[in-house]
């Protein structure tokens, strides 16, 4: 399976799936490509393993990265942490075959504005008790594609923003691999 990975932060979640392809975790893909909407540390970690990377401008970003998956035979993309609006004829183009992770469990705590550091703090000041990761498909609206897989942990009495962080993180390298192993085998 082909995939094209969409970021515009760290890479961590690409960094997972570059390790799972590498250890054989996910064994049937290969990352043709990754696409960034800014510059960021996730186009080292690309460039690092001689992948092809193109940095395209985030108001121009469907057009362009549609371009750029003209010619491919691209089964999957893959948003890991990618924090642009893609277009309605983008998603409806891709349908089921673009999905995204989010830090929470949704349907709680999504749509356009809820990403990072901005969740978190949603879910502390709502006083919720558990939280999570959710992956699911891409749709024209924002955090509201079919859900694939969600893990939840639960939320300490003195949790911080930083706290939820690194528990969505752990959360996320489990379920995003996973959830691109189960697309794989099917």
């Amino acid at each position: 399976m082909k995939i094209a990975v969409f970021v515009s932060g760290g890479g961590t979640n690409l960094q997972n799936i570059i390790d799972a392809i590498e250890d054989g975790t996910l064994p049937n893909v290969d990352i043709s490509m990754v696409m960034a909407d800014r510059d960021c540390y996730a186009i080292e970690r690309s460039l690092d393993k001689d992948i092809r990377t193109y940095v395209l401008d985030r108001k121009t970003f469907s057009e362009d990265a549609e371009h750029n998956l003209e010619d491919e035979e691209i089964d999957l993309i893959v948003l890991a942490g990618f924090l642009t609006i893609l277009s309605p004829e983008f998603t409806a183009k891709w349908g089921n075959k673009m999905i995204n992770i989010h830090p929470s469990l949704l349907p709680k705590f999504g749509g356009k504005g809820m990403y990072g550091a901005k969740v978190h703090k949603a879910v502390l000041e709502a006083g919720e008790t558990i939280s999570g990761a959710t992956v699911h498909y891409v749709t024209a609206g924002v955090d509201e594609g079919e859900i694939i897989a969600q893990k939840s942990f639960n939320i300490e009495e003195n949790d911080k923003v930083e706290d939820l962080q690194r528990k969505v993180a752990a959360v996320e390298g489990e379920i995003f691999i996973e959830a691109i192993k189960q697309i794989s085998n099917t």
